[in-house]
């Protein structure tokens, strides 16, 4: 990470992954769960659902989706969170392409219309 000083305090440059710059294990996949958990969020209240309401269309039960809006979403694998919101009326998209590094990189595209 790049390190600046701005007004005698020392800045670091994050890497797009605030979870890998915590030093946190599986940074990559918790950066994606969160992205996937930020888009449910702003679909259920761009729908106007109540929690019990969105739970209902995602086929869970409320308390996770309290859960999930409060920022805990570990009980929910990837594949559940592309679920619900498939369930809320959105399409996803993987795409896979090869790399010209030794090893590739898990990359998350958001874009709610």
């Amino acid at each position: 990470m790049k390190k600046k000083t701005i007004n005698n305090v020392e800045v670091e440059t994050g890497s797009g992954n605030v979870f890998a710059d915590l030093g946190l294990p599986d940074a990559d996949k918790l950066k994606i769960k969160s992205g996937l958990v930020i888009e449910i969020a702003k679909a259920i209240r761009k729908l106007g659902l109540t929690q019990e309401e969105a739970a209902r269309r995602m086929g869970i039960v409320q308390p996770k989706v309290s859960a999930m809006m409060r920022g805990d979403f570990s009980n929910l694998s990837e594949r559940k969170l592309m679920d619900c919101l498939n369930r809320l009326g959105y399409d996803i998209e993987i795409k896979v392409t090869p790399t010209t590094a030794p090893l590739g990189h898990l990359h998350l595209v958001l874009g709610m219309a």
